[in-house]
């Protein structure tokens, strides 16, 4: 069944305003655009009062969906329901939107899934104005793009659907998250920390064992190459997903080039605080392009790549990386002269390979889940899609 397509300004608000006279003195709940996860989760909330939070910051409420707005975020799916905010009333980065649902005619959860698809994005992706690098979704596209609208208790029903697809997806990844959280435990066991370096290790730089962001050498125009944009990295394990293909011809120009064996790390906020960081591995031809926001470690010996991507998944890495941001508000990103200077312990070549070994073992049996994980991810985009097009 086709339902009928209404735009979304009429079932809901789009950035409603605080209302006048609301108690200052009470608490509310406070989330940057690092709080909340592209997997549709709140990963940390703060408590503030409503005085502290009233002014340039962005206000929302209890069962509100937040939308990031500006790229990449809006492209990774960084999306929330509000459903289990600390405070009835929040406040957090001027780079998402609001959507409340008005109750009489949309479900909540309904409109997250909704914002959530990759249909959404699609379509979002298209309409984003703004300089590269800083392009954001604006409030008359939400206004005026046109969502399938069923009964509310279809939308309920289809609703629960999702959440149960959802749910298979998500016991995968946190498996996988796991065994990440484990092989992180046992670098630091191994090495210890990279900033205290209690074992004493010699110290040196990254150039001792890598070269940063090595240039491009040029290839046939009709070569078939790996292309990766910000989403397709993890932020819980080393592996990127590989399957856009593109050739060299429309790629050579304003992307980041790659090859087997080097390590990405994101070094735009909100994505470097996220964990995105990747090993680049079994690209087509052997060549990957991606974003411009990646700093590209290429190791000179291959056991070194889990060494350097194990570090820089560090929280205490990541910590000191977003210390040392620099740029504007919103795009704030790791220099490659921090990251040249950075006094790397270097520990002996036979504990790095003795690392290399069991994180390969762990990513062997984390590889296998993130085939079945794809597969729960197919059927999740299947059904969403599905859904909003009313054949669920």
């Amino acid at each position: 069944m086709s339902w009928p397509l209404v735009e979304l300004g009429t079932v809901a608000q789009i950035n409603p305003r605080l209302p006048q006279g609301t108690d200052e003195a009470q608490d509310v709940s406070f989330l940057a655009m690092a709080s909340v996860s592209e997997d549709g989760l709140i990963l940390n909330q703060e408590s503030r009062t409503l005085s502290e939070t009233k002014k340039g910051f962005t206000y929302f409420e209890r069962n509100d969906v937040l939308l990031a707005k500006i790229t990449p975020c809006f492209e990774n799916g960084k999306a929330v329901l509000l459903y289990n905010l600390n405070h009835q009333i929040g406040f957090g980065s001027t780079e998402f939107h609001v959507l409340r649902p008005l109750k009489d005619k949309l479900d909540a959860k309904y409109l997250f899934y909704m914002v959530w698809s990759d249909r959404f994005r699609f379509f979002g992706e298209k309409a984003m104005k703004g300089a590269a690098g800083q392009k954001r979704i604006s409030t008359d596209f939400l206004k005026e793009f046109k969502i399938p609208l069923p009964p509310l208790n279809e939308q309920k029903r289809i609703a629960t659907i999702l959440d149960k697809a959802d749910s298979l997806r998500r016991k995968r990844q946190q498996a996988i998250q796991l065994a990440d959280q484990f092989l992180l435990s046992v670098f630091l066991d191994l090495f210890g920390d990279p900033v205290m370096n209690p074992k004493g290790w010699d110290v040196g730089c990254f150039s001792d064992i890598c070269m940063l962001n090595p240039q491009s050498k040029k290839y046939e125009d009709d070569l078939l190459v790996s292309f990766v944009p910000m989403q397709r990295v993890s932020g819980s394990s080393s592996s990127i997903n590989l399957e856009e293909k593109r050739p060299y011809s429309e790629v050579k120009k304003g992307f980041t080039v790659f090859i087997d064996g080097d390590v990405l790390f994101a070094k735009i906020t909100p994505c470097m605080e996220n964990g995105k960081a990747g090993i680049a591995l079994k690209l087509e031809n052997g060549i990957g392009f991606g974003s411009t926001e990646f700093h590209v470690f290429r190791p000179y010996e291959s056991v070194y790549a889990e060494f350097i991507y194990s570090l820089v998944h560090l929280d205490v890495f990541r910590k000191l990386c977003a210390d040392n941001f620099s740029g504007a508000v919103g795009h704030k990103r790791v220099p490659k002269d921090f990251l040249a200077k950075f006094p790397l312990y270097l520990p002996p070549l036979k504990l790095i390979n003795k690392f290399s070994v069991i994180f390969n073992r762990v990513n062997a049996l984390s590889s296998k889940l993130e085939g079945t994980g794809f597969h729960n991810t197919e059927l999740f985009n299947s059904l969403s899609q599905k859904a909003f097009a009313g054949e669920l």
